[in-house]
């Protein structure tokens, strides 16, 4: 079957919408929080917890599977559902955030959202850091990663990514880009873009190739183009057009990344440049951004998907969730507070056991604290956009946003 995108309900004049898209492994209802699973598994999280926490889909990264197990393992066996017995719709990135974090970030603590009073500080003139340490060059054609496991060297080109996420055999795929820190200067952000952009035609030729030689009892794979352009309205909206446009023997891409570096206080704006221009019949990707605040704006601004490892890994931190905001486990104050976590969740944890518990197992240093800190933020951001889409539905979501901010302290 091929992918199949529907829009039930608009958001009254905003981008927003809430929809279906439907996949070989199911339907994901729109708008939707798409859970991280980097290598095959959502971190200390099994697949049964995940679903009963209410996500849809899951996101693994095309990188690590890569260099473990490897791919060709991956389709031996059996491809990425039957690997990790997940029974739902599935996705894999490109391993271009890669040739972010490996590269211009590598050790340096650059996040790819920044918070700053003027986003003009987002673009300084670019130093030389040529003699920097970084596990990733990029070259026109691809980029040369060294593996953080063993140190051995590999190039992923376009068409490489591409083979290897076939292999994998996610219902989603995404095309090969760079996805540039946001301290690059504006020449170095369009050098960039034409990468992408060269890349993205590649990607698209590539997976057509592969679908052809399919038989008909293979499963089909949807591939969505990123959109890339950094903070500059130009960039992205140029982007935008292209990514839309690009058309590969008569077949252009399924759906749309929306990647790349942003300035917190402007985010919704180059999301909006975006989603005004790609087309409104298929669904946009907000890649790697999962803050409550984000999720209202990505979704008034016409987001239909968002994933991001924040539940698990702000969760293995002792980080959790609440409508309040977040709160440290960790601290003393929960010691013996003998409330669950939030008192009217129903996930697993909030159920069965209380602040003061989870506490105790993490400065006990037991693994069951990351388990139940992340099955409880998966839960919480998952349901949240149910929530909102529930909202778009029935006619109020203005109220919900208002309501939802006014208690959440960020």
């Amino acid at each position: 079957m091929t992918m199949d995108f529907r829009i039930e309900k608009r958001l009254t004049g905003k981008l927003g919408r809430a929809g279906t898209l439907t996949v070989p492994h199911g339907v994901i209802e729109t708008p939707a929080y798409v859970v991280v699973g980097t290598k095959g598994t959502v971190k200390s999280v099994d697949s049964a917890q995940v679903k009963e926490a209410g996500a849809q889909v899951v996101l693994s990264n095309t990188y690590h599977l890569y260099l473990q197990p490897g791919d060709e393992a991956v389709k031996k066996m059996g491809g990425l559902n039957k690997m990790m017995n997940w029974s739902g719709p599935s996705m894999t990135d490109s391993g271009g955030f890669q040739v972010f974090s490996l590269g211009a970030a590598y050790k340096k603590g650059i996040s790819k959202v920044l918070q700053v009073t003027d986003p003009s500080l987002l673009i300084p003139e670019r130093f030389d850091d040529s003699d920097a340490p970084r596990l990733a060059k990029i070259g026109q054609d691809g980029v040369s990663f060294t593996s953080h496991i063993d140190g051995s060297v590999h190039y992923i080109t376009p068409e490489k990514s591409i083979q290897i996420q076939h292999n994998i055999g996610a219902d989603i795929i995404f095309a090969f880009d760079e996805c540039t820190s946001p301290n690059e200067d504006l020449k170095y952000q369009g050098e960039a873009l034409e990468r992408t952009h060269n890349w993205a035609r590649r990607s698209l030729e590539e997976h057509i190739k592969l679908e052809n030689q399919k038989s008909f009892s293979d499963t089909s794979q949807s591939i969505f183009g990123i959109v890339q352009g950094g903070r500059d309205e130009e960039l992205r909206k140029k982007s935008a057009k292209f990514i839309s446009e690009v058309e590969v023997e008569g077949k252009k891409f399924d759906g749309f990344g929306i990647g790349g570096s942003f300035a917190k206080e402007d985010m919704q704006t180059a999301v909006k440049w975006v989603n005004e221009i790609l087309p409104e019949d298929k669904p946009r990707h907000l890649l790697g951004i999962g803050e409550p605040e984000d999720l209202f704006m990505g979704v008034e601004s016409g987001v239909d998907l968002f994933d991001c490892v924040l539940p698990t890994r702000l969760g293995r931190n002792g980080t959790l969730y609440t409508k309040e905001g977040k709160i440290h486990i960790t601290n003393t104050e929960y010691r013996l507070d003998t409330k669950p976590v939030e008192e009217d969740c129903p996930c697993y944890t909030c159920t069965h056991y209380s602040r003061s518990y989870i506490c105790h197992l993490f400065h006990g240093k037991e693994m069951l604290a990351g388990t139940l800190s992340s099955i409880h933020n998966i839960h919480f951001l998952v349901n949240l956009v149910k929530k909102i889409r529930q909202s778009i539905l029935d006619e109020n979501f203005a109220e919900f946003k208002e309501s939802f901010l006014n208690k959440y302290k960020q």
